[in-house]
């Protein structure tokens, strides 16, 4: 990838400061939306080399797709990982099998292996202990029998399979 010029960064930075602004504050007012935009330009000024390397490259069609995709699907993942919580909580005999799992992640940027922790994390039953380069150790109240036989290659691509994979297949395209 080519040098990305300093003025797409910073209105990149400045895109985002104002999006969030937006959300945040629930009004189409003019004022509110004037001072948002200042602010969001005065910020960015200060913020855009440390915010962001690739620039308005990051608002790609493609990837604006899968981010609107992956939002509803993260949530759909943690409604279902709710309701199993729950139903072992509520079990009378609490059907848990606990463990801590290796997992190997195919993503490479720091944004998005930052996401796929917090996705996990997110999803109740699932908690990302460490990461270390492509390396997640992921505490698991469900490790399924797979996981538990055969050698350390099996395990990880189990655990991978079930924890990282869903996730990955959006992220690899969000954040490269």
């Amino acid at each position: 990838m080519g040098e990305v010029s300093k003025a797409s960064r910073y209105l990149y930075t400045v895109i985002i400061l104002f999006l969030i602004w937006l959300m945040l504050t629930a009004s189409l007012d003019p004022q509110e939306v004037g001072f948002g935009l200042l602010l969001s330009l005065i910020v960015a000024a200060f913020t855009y080399e440390i915010f962001t390397t690739g620039g308005l490259s990051n608002l790609h069609p493609r990837r604006i797709a899968y981010m609107l995709a992956y939002l509803p699907y993260f949530l759909w993942a943690m409604i279902m990982a709710n309701i199993d919580v729950a139903y072992r909580v509520l079990h009378p005999a609490r059907p848990i099998r606990p463990g801590i799992v290796h997992c190997k992640t195919v993503l490479k940027s720091d944004v998005g292996k930052l996401s796929l922790a917090n996705s996990i994390t997110l999803t109740p039953g699932t908690i990302t202990l460490d990461v270390d380069d492509d390396n997640y150790f992921i505490h698991w109240i469900w490790v399924p029998d797979e996981a538990l036989t055969g050698d350390e290659e099996e395990h990880v691509k189990v655990a991978s399979e079930n924890i990282t994979r869903p996730f990955e297949k959006f992220l690899k395209v969000i954040f490269g």
